[in-house]
């Protein structure tokens, strides 16, 4: 067991490395009753319950995609930026980034919300839909200026070379973008650039318990019967 153990890079990482054994969650726990009938309440709930113990940017979620027909998955962290009646709102590229190229193939995604402080998860999964121009435009006015900057500027995920400069060619469109809009305080948002709502289907609330017992409820959306079932999972 110790020349196994010896041949691995990382091996049962732990608080306390002389036990290998994970973190007891003992806050508290999470029942039926406790929770509303729509998930958009009980998200909210959570988040506003994050946001009062001091969770670290509790709008910080895993998004993930996946390509058609490959099926290849790719995740990244991004901000929640929005919550409507229909979803939960991220803004980025979607000209050429990663994540462009898989909900044009495969317009579906997930969301994975880990708050450590309060020992509790949320996982979102559904189908996605572009945000209006509109809409993007009332939150791209509130960003820092060199943010709204940066979205004209940057082509996401492509490939800087090196051979002509690497951050310098970067750089160089930064100080292009900025030269086309001085002395314009309105900067538009761009046309590849905007929001993209997740419309859920399912919504996961994962309360951490002891011996890794953990609370978890799922919502179901029943399209037949226009409402959400709750159902206690296994943990």
């Amino acid at each position: 067991m110790s020349a196994q153990k010896d041949s691995k890079l990382i091996f049962a990482p732990a608080s306390n490395p002389t036990t290998h054994q994970a973190d007891q969650y003992t806050q508290t726990s999470l029942s039926r009753p406790e929770l509303a009938p729509s998930p958009f309440t009980q998200f909210h709930t959570w988040f506003t319950h994050a946001q009062t113990h001091h969770v670290h940017q509790p709008e910080t979620t895993c998004f993930a995609t996946a390509a058609l027909p490959s099926g290849a998955v790719s995740a990244r962290y991004v901000y929640l930026k929005e919550l409507d009646p229909r979803g939960f709102i991220i803004y980025s590229n979607w000209a050429t980034s990663r994540k462009a190229r898989d909900v044009a193939s495969n317009p579906r995604a997930s969301l994975a919300f880990w708050w450590r402080e309060v020992e509790r998860q949320v996982r979102v999964e559904g189908h996605v839909e572009r945000v209006g121009e509109e809409e993007s435009q009332a939150y791209f006015d509130l960003r820092a200026r060199g943010s709204r900057v940066g979205a004209w500027a940057s082509e996401q995920s492509c490939v800087l070379p090196e051979e002509e400069g690497g951050r310098e060619v970067l750089e160089r469109r930064v100080r292009d973008v900025e030269g086309r809009f001085e002395g314009v305080e309105s900067i538009p948002v761009p046309g590849f650039w905007g929001g993209l709502r997740v419309v859920p289907e399912m919504v996961e609330f994962w309360q951490g318990r002891e011996s890794r017992l953990h609370d978890r409820f799922r919502y179901l959306w029943d399209e037949g019967k226009g409402e959400w079932r709750i159902d206690r999972l296994s943990p």
